[in-house]
C-alpha cells in the first residue's frame, strides 16, 4: 500500500483513504466540489441505508425528497464532500 494512505474492508464493502500530500492538497480537502453535491451513492433500498447512516451518526445536511428520478437526501463525508444518497422511486 502506498504511504499516506489506509485501507479497511469488510465482507460487503472496502475502501482506500488517501492523505494529503502537503498544504495545497490539504487546502483542497472538501472543496472538491465547490461546495455542490459531487458524488452520488445509489441504493436499492432507501429507507433502510438512510435509517442506518443516521443511526451510525453521518451528517445529513437536507432532508430526505422526492424526485422524478428517485428518493435523495445530501449528506457529507468526513472530509466535508457532499454526497446524494439515492434511490428508487418508492412504488405507488
Amino acid at each position: 500500500m502506498p504511504s499516506g494512505s489506509s485501507s479497511t474492508s469488510s465482507a460487503s464493502s472496502s475502501s482506500r483513504t488517501r492523505h494529503p500530500d502537503g498544504e495545497r492538497q490539504a487546502r483542497a480537502v472538501g472543496a472538491q466540489f465547490a461546495g455542490r453535491v459531487g458524488l452520488f451513492l445509489r441504493v436499492d433500498d432507501f429507507e433502510a441505508a438512510y435509517d442506518r447512516m443516521r443511526s451510525m451518526g453521518v451528517e445529513f445536511v437536507t432532508r430526505p425528497r422526492q424526485e422524478p428520478y428517485g428518493q435523495v437526501v445530501v449528506f457529507v463525508d468526513v472530509a466535508g464532500n457532499r454526497w446524494d444518497l439515492l434511490g428508487p422511486r418508492p412504488p405507488r
